[in-house]
């Protein structure tokens, strides 16, 4: 029926049953309430994400439809292109300007559909049931379901505002659950931009292995029991009214403010990493990112990546997580000597907003709804990011067991 026979050698399985056991055991490490962890749950999500990273990478209809979204993505950024090309002329099909233009332009294209989306109310009710339909599987509350699916379609700053009600009553521990949801995830309007430098394939198995793979870890680490009545969605929709033309206007300038925020990142941190490589080199003889890489072979090597390639794989992991995944896939892209697995494997790995540099920008959204959530937030910037790191690092593991 599906045209590709399951088929797992040993040592895949080996790698996947030791690599699952050590990222459990570290989110165990630091787990908020140890007795409190419920298995089922854990289990059964672990479950649904091996099958879907079978069906999408082993199976002739999984293909297909990565395939399906990939032709959909190409078709925005084709789009998009003419409107940068009749702005910019030939700049954006030259030289330097290439990958602004043709990767972080498009962001602005993008973000307009979903602006009508949410105008016309079909995003609202997408995240609504199908954050529901996740809350029959993962153990968790609706809200944190209905976040996660959130976080991914609107992205990781803005899904806060639509539950800005409930902000001030919410308990630390829920204010983590949420927020490492948000890390852990990637915005719908930056993935035709991660699909100009990875895998379009390997874009979209991370972005749903991550989401189950976030619930799996956050049951682990930041384990609670709700009470009868806090499980509600509320959500603020409905307050601002808009005319169409409006809400074109605020989504073309976030759009655009999303964009002109990365590229200056990107600006910053590559000059940055530039600078300390060569302080480390002169003074070492080994760069940063080079000692970066050393310092993450173990975890490179866990993902099944052979150790002579452990050290560059590592150095690209660890760029991600002290930068941003931009920065990281751009090392990826040239890269050399990494084999076809080793570059699935990072490349699931990249796919998510788990940096440091995300922390600020949580935390300073969740501030503007309330400025006391926003502290607390901030207090857990180290924990959001290991948390988010043990999600990445499972969606790799489990996606490990079927890149050939």
């Amino acid at each position: 029926m599906f045209g590709v026979s399951m088929f797992f050698d040993l040592k895949k399985v080996i790698f996947f049953v030791v690599g699952v056991v050590v990222v459990l055991a570290l989110a165990f490490l630091f787990s908020a309430d140890k007795s409190g962890i419920k298995k089922r749950p854990i289990l059964q999500m672990l479950v649904i994400e091996l099958v879907l990273a079978w069906a999408l990478m082993k199976t002739t209809v999984g293909l297909t439809i990565v395939g399906g979204i990939n032709a959909f993505f190409v078709r925005l950024m084709d789009y998009a292109g003419q409107g940068t090309s009749f702005v910019f002329g030939d700049l954006a099909q030259k030289g330097h300007f290439v990958f602004y233009m043709n990767v972080l332009m498009p962001i602005i294209f993008i973000s307009v559909l979903i602006g009508i989306l949410r105008h016309f109310k079909i995003l609202p009710v997408v995240i609504k049931y199908v954050g529901l339909g996740l809350s029959k599987v993962n153990g968790l509350g609706k809200l944190e379901s209905f976040n996660a699916v959130s976080s991914l379609l609107v992205g990781q700053s803005e899904n806060f505002i639509a539950i800005k009600q409930l902000i001030p009553h919410m308990t630390n521990q829920r204010m983590f659950t949420l927020s490492a949801t948000a890390i852990s995830t990637v915005s719908m309007s930056i993935v035709g931009s991660y699909m100009q430098m990875i895998e379009p394939r390997y874009v979209v198995t991370a972005i749903l292995l991550n989401m189950f793979s976030t619930f799996i870890i956050l049951s682990v680490i930041n384990p609670y029991q709700l009470e009868e009545g806090q499980d509600l969605i509320v959500t603020s929709e409905d307050e601002k009214k808009q005319s169409f033309f409006e809400m074109l206007g605020e989504y073309i300038m976030d759009g655009f403010k999303v964009a002109v925020v990365v590229s200056a990142m990107l600006i910053g941190f590559v000059a940055l990493i530039a600078a300390i490589n060569s302080v480390f080199d002169m003074a070492f003889g080994i760069t940063f990112q080079q000692l970066l890489g050393y310092a993450f072979s173990p975890v490179a090597y866990m993902l099944n990546i052979p150790w002579h390639q452990a050290a560059q794989a590592g150095a690209i992991m660890a760029t991600k997580v002290v930068t941003n995944e931009f920065v990281a896939m751009i090392d990826l892209t040239h890269a050399k000597g990494l084999d076809h697995h080793t570059v699935g494997v990072i490349s699931i790995f990249l796919v998510s907003f788990a940096n440091f540099s995300s922390i600020g920008m949580i935390s300073g959204a969740v501030k503007g709804l309330c400025s006391e959530k926003g502290d607390i937030v901030a207090k857990y910037g180290f924990k959001l990011v290991y948390s988010g790191f043990l999600v990445s690092l499972l969606s790799a593991v489990v996606a490990g067991l079927m890149i050939s």
